[in-house]
């Protein structure tokens, strides 16, 4: 089985909206650390001195969201109110694992721009390389704006979905959407953009809130989608950190191929 890894990195070196802080223990600090917690917490007096060169176990420390990082959205990160269940929508911890280990296929959108586009550009897609969604697949689209990970770009110029187009994929009974770009929605300009322009409320982050009235999935911040040898006939398995109570969990989503692919 060919392993391809799709998912893009947690590094502080690169541009954030939300800068990622990332403290790292060498061994010497930690020896030392892990002495005091030993005290602290459990009452052992431990030198760290009588280690091979005073050393322990590095120690690294994250400040970070859950939308850093290749990702996984929850239904409760869209909103409050989930009008298809009884009680609040689920936390990422909740949902049921075989969602993200499920036959997948890549829609390529790399030609289309910054901004939403809508159901007849999946169709046509979906038409272009000859597959027929069955429930459960995993819809992954290529943008190409993985190309700009790391700096501003990136939160600034990509493709996403308008409503008609997130609809498309749920009506087949997908539940698991997955892009390339920062988010499923388009970027926050284009949003505002058109709202200014035209008043329609339905422009305003489509994607996400159509989770409020159907429970689906999303992965965000995938990367590396175009070293796929093909467009489907393949699995993926992308299950999400078990976060308790959160919205989002960080996943690594790898595609898995029969070797003869």
């Amino acid at each position: 089985m060919r392993i391809i890894d799709l998912s893009s990195p947690v590094d502080a070196a690169g541009f954030e909206p939300d800068p990622v802080v990332h403290d790292v223990l060498g061994p010497k600090e930690a020896a030392t650390h892990m002495s005091e917690e030993m005290r602290d917490h459990f009452g052992i007096d431990f030198d760290p001195a009588v280690l091979p060169e005073g050393e322990f176990l590095s120690l690294d420390r994250l400040q970070l969201t859950t939308h850093t990082g290749t990702h996984i959205d929850a239904p409760s990160h869209y909103g409050t109110r989930a009008s298809y269940r009884d009680g609040p929508p689920r936390h990422i911890d909740e949902m049921p694992l075989d969602w993200f280990f499920r036959p997948a296929v890549v829609l390529d959108l790399s030609d289309q721009g910054t901004g939403a586009v809508g159901a007849d550009v999946l169709q046509r897609e979906l038409d272009r390389i000859g597959h027929t969604l069955s429930p459960m697949d995993i819809v992954l689209l290529r943008t190409g704006a993985d190309a700009w990970s790391g700096t501003q770009k990136y939160f600034t110029d990509f493709t996403g979905l308008d409503g008609s187009a997130v609809h498309l994929l749920l009506d087949q009974g997908v539940r698991v959407i997955g892009t390339d770009a920062f988010s499923l929605d388009a970027p926050f300009g284009d949003i505002i953009g058109r709202y200014r322009e035209t008043g329609d409320r339905s422009v305003l982050w489509p994607a996400h809130m159509i989770g409020r009235d159907r429970e689906y999935c999303q992965i965000e911040r995938l990367a590396g989608l175009e070293q796929l040898p093909v467009s489907r006939g393949f699995r993926l398995a992308c299950f999400p950190v078990r976060i308790a109570g959160a919205g989002a969990g960080w996943a690594r989503a790898v595609a898995l191929l029969d070797e003869d692919e």
